[in-house]
């Protein structure tokens, strides 16, 4: 397709974590049929002491078990002006943009959500509530369509194992509190609250 233009190298970004390792799978069930180079990256933020060691590992063992190339980067991640967040994320895309490949990240349609209703909280316009970019230069996400429970339910079909990031469980991020207690009361109203928002979240991008 367009977006992975046969023959090119696809660069998956890595954490262990659930999401991506279904996006890994899911690649590497597909690599011959669309006759990609998959190619795993992993950053570690070195935020959760022997946990983020722990996931370093899983993810090279994996990749090593399965002939896939992973490469590595990290840094110690300090807060910055706008946060601890925002300096993962800015520290985590500066490692993947200095490789080679189309890079692909595991956000999912409960990402954004859970990032639109963010947008929303905070206040923004037309863009901000046009979610996260299936697209952005050399950044694809194919699974914004996709929801956590169907991740689940394939890594579970297919026997693939992950990890869990701790930091998820806290509340002291605003992601967090939306996904713990705003996303499940919505979803009571509408279990297809996910795919619907996202849905409509792209909708919105196109308009804007």
């Amino acid at each position: 397709c367009d977006l992975l233009p046969q023959g090119c190298t696809v660069l998956c970004a890595l954490s262990g974590g659930a999401d991506s390792m279904a996006l890994l799978w899911s690649l590497y069930l597909l690599r011959d049929k669309l006759s990609i180079t998959l190619e795993a990256a992993h950053f570690n933020h070195h935020l959760r002491g022997e946990e983020s060691q722990r996931d370093e590992e899983f993810v090279v063992t994996f990749c090593k078990t399965h002939g896939i190339f992973c490469h590595l980067g990290g840094t110690q991640v300090k807060t910055g002006e706008k946060g601890l967040e925002a300096a993962a994320r800015t520290a985590r895309y500066a490692f993947l943009q200095s490789l080679s490949g189309k890079i692909a990240t595991a956000h999912t349609a409960d990402d954004n959500a859970e990032t639109v209703l963010m947008r929303m909280v905070r206040g923004t316009g037309l863009k901000g509530l046009g979610g996260i970019a299936p697209v952005r230069e050399n950044i694809i996400r194919p699974m914004l369509t996709v929801t956590r429970k169907e991740v689940l339910a394939f890594l579970k079909a297919e026997g693939i194992s992950y990890v869990t990031d701790s930091s998820n469980e806290t509340d002291a991020f605003l992601r967090n509190r939306i996904r713990h207690h705003v996303m499940p009361l919505l979803k009571q109203e509408n279990p297809s609250l996910s795919r619907n928002l996202s849905a409509t979240a792209l909708r919105l991008r196109q308009d804007a």
